[in-house]
């Protein structure tokens, strides 16, 4: 207003509308601009009950639309080097990183899964070991662990002193558990540790790619989608295998088919 008085007449359903879409262009999340909607609408009923300086609430009319659906990427598939270097970086990690990257390299948690994770969740002993992951939600599910995940977990459990007393595997400093932004830090943390040419060639991996390139490799030894879905814990509303979302591991690229098309025999011999 004037003299950089307030005027509620310049709030508007125009104005607020246009407000919103400004947020949603800066990468506002949907749940987020509803709030600030919510607030603002709050507001303005309190201007109209209490002040009797609007007649009419201008937020409501008011729709958020939802953000367009982004095309789903096919999940990313490590080559064998970036394996060997990610291998290597680990070997040089304590007891506790070990563990970490071994849940999802060797056992495709989520992070969620990971830190989430408690003790009274944990049976892992000297020869076998499974997880209840996913907590008392309708989606928690019963894995076993391959060996290479069960040893370097056992390993880390047996030498925890400092989160002795916790009920979360893993805890953080700074909080009752290890949070998603901590473990990603981590990870963070351990590619800076490679040689420059190898950093390179893992600069752009992120932890989840580890869930990914599990889900691959369990399909080449053989998994059916049902199976993987599973132990993924990709699961329907009806605690159906959500084969659908698995089914993104499967998608052919020109490079997969040219692989192949090597393994076919000549004809020309013949002909």
């Amino acid at each position: 207003g004037k003299a950089g008085r307030f005027s509620p007449e310049q709030i508007t359903t125009p104005e607020v509308s246009h407000y919103l879409k400004e947020l949603a262009s800066q990468g506002y999340s949907l749940s987020h601009c509803k709030r600030v909607r919510s607030v603002i609408a709050q507001f303005c009923q309190w201007l109209i009950e209490d002040k009797a300086l609007l007649r009419r609430n201008p937020t409501r009319g008011v729709v958020i639309d939802p953000p367009a659906p982004s095309t789903p990427s096919v999940p990313r598939v490590l080559t064998p080097v970036q394996r060997s270097v990610l291998q290597n970086l680990v070997k040089q990690e304590d007891r506790r990183g070990k563990a970490l990257f071994a849940l999802g390299y060797w056992a495709g948690c989520r992070v969620t899964d990971i830190v989430d994770l408690q003790m009274a969740d944990t049976h892992v002993g000297p020869k076998s070991g499974w997880l209840h992951l996913g907590g008392e939600r309708a989606k928690g599910r019963d894995i076993d662990l391959t060996n290479d995940a069960r040893r370097l977990l056992y390993d880390y459990l047996q030498h925890r002193e400092r989160e002795e007393g916790s009920l979360f595997v893993f805890v953080s400093q700074r909080s009752p558990h290890l949070t998603d932004a901590g473990l990603h830090h981590w990870f963070r943390s351990l590619k800076r540790q490679a040689a420059p040419g190898d950093g390179k060639l893992i600069a752009d991996i992120s932890f989840h790619d580890l869930r990914h390139d599990f889900a691959h490799r369990a399909l080449e030894a053989g998994w059916t989608l049902e199976e993987l879905a599973y132990y993924l814990g990709q699961i329907t509303t009806k605690g159906l295998p959500a084969t659908q979302t698995t089914i993104r591991y499967t998608q052919i690229t020109r490079a997969h088919v040219k692989e192949k098309l090597k393994l076919l025999k000549s004809e020309a011999s013949i002909l």
